[in-house]
């Protein structure tokens, strides 16, 4: 059984890298064998890779929506789009849960030039600096020229002194993150020159979709109770995570909705948090 990438690209059907995917969603072990079967059973050979997601985010809707929310997370962060501004204040609130304080949209004058920064964090005397790559395509891979620029950008502004979080402090870490994927020169080059990267599936152990799952730090574009219009108001109005409507639910009032759908919501964000991903993958 052979499925077409987004690239167009064949590749063979891969049952057990679904099966974890399912098993990621939440369901237990028979809900993930009943899903997983249905897909098998409706799948066909050239099936796109878009065509296989959706008929497994459909059928784990079926059981329960906060399966299907947990298992559309890569999909729910290209939806932090389209330019890529949310992305850059949701990796600035990840980056808090682990301990940094973090601002975005910083600029700030090196050697040469000045430059805009996505992200500035500091944490234990150390300030770090992130350049966020967001990426709309499904396969979509940051060459090996982005890290190098990277590198020149932040080699301007090592070695100076700057104001930050009423600290007088330098940089000394530079990362580069994306919610796509890494090519094997890029990897390569940043391990030479000291970059730390950070995207959907590097480094294996700390990826974004382990820190997420970690940290239950799901973006509000998971929840299927809501439509994409409601999706972007919440956006619009700073409301980028699913654990800011569990702890605050009058917020979902911006969006007028009915008691009902308003309850749909609540009971999809409260199973979306409160279920802690096993760390097998």
């Amino acid at each position: 059984m052979q499925v077409k990438k987004y690239s167009g690209e064949l590749v063979p059907f891969n049952g057990e890298a679904l099966r974890r995917s399912l098993t990621r969603s939440g369901a237990n072990n028979e809900q993930v064998k009943q899903v997983y079967n249905r897909v098998v059973s409706e799948i066909y050979d050239g099936i796109s890779t878009r065509e296989l997601y959706q008929l497994a985010f459909d059928t784990l809707k079926n059981v329960r929506n906060s399966f299907a929310a947990r298992y559309s997370l890569k999909k729910a962060l290209r939806e932090l789009g389209p330019e890529g501004f949310y992305f850059e204040k949701y990796i600035a609130h990840l980056l808090r849960t682990f301990g940094f304080e973090s601002i975005t949209g910083q600029k700030v004058h090196g050697h040469a030039v000045s430059h805009e920064l996505d992200v500035v964090a500091y944490k234990d005397g150390k300030l770090i600096t992130a350049e966020c790559k967001f990426r709309n395509d499904i396969d979509a891979k940051i060459s090996v020229t982005t890290p190098m620029y990277y590198l020149s950008r932040f080699k301007d502004i090592s070695n100076i002194t700057y104001q930050f979080f009423g600290k007088q402090v330098q940089f000394q870490e530079g990362w580069l993150i994306t919610n796509a994927y890494f090519t094997t020169d890029s990897i390569d080059f940043a391990k030479y020159y000291n970059i730390n990267l950070l995207s959907w599936d590097y480094p294996k152990e700390n990826s974004i979709k382990r820190r997420v799952d970690k940290a239950v730090f799901y973006p509000v574009t998971c929840l299927t109770t809501l439509t994409d219009l409601e999706e972007q108001q919440l956006l619009k109005n700073q409301l980028i995570l699913v654990k800011d409507i569990v702890s605050n639910p009058g917020k979902l009032d911006l969006l007028g909705l009915g008691k009902d759908r308003k309850e749909q919501v609540l009971k999809e964000a409260n199973e979306l948090i409160e279920y802690k991903v096993e760390e097998e993958y």
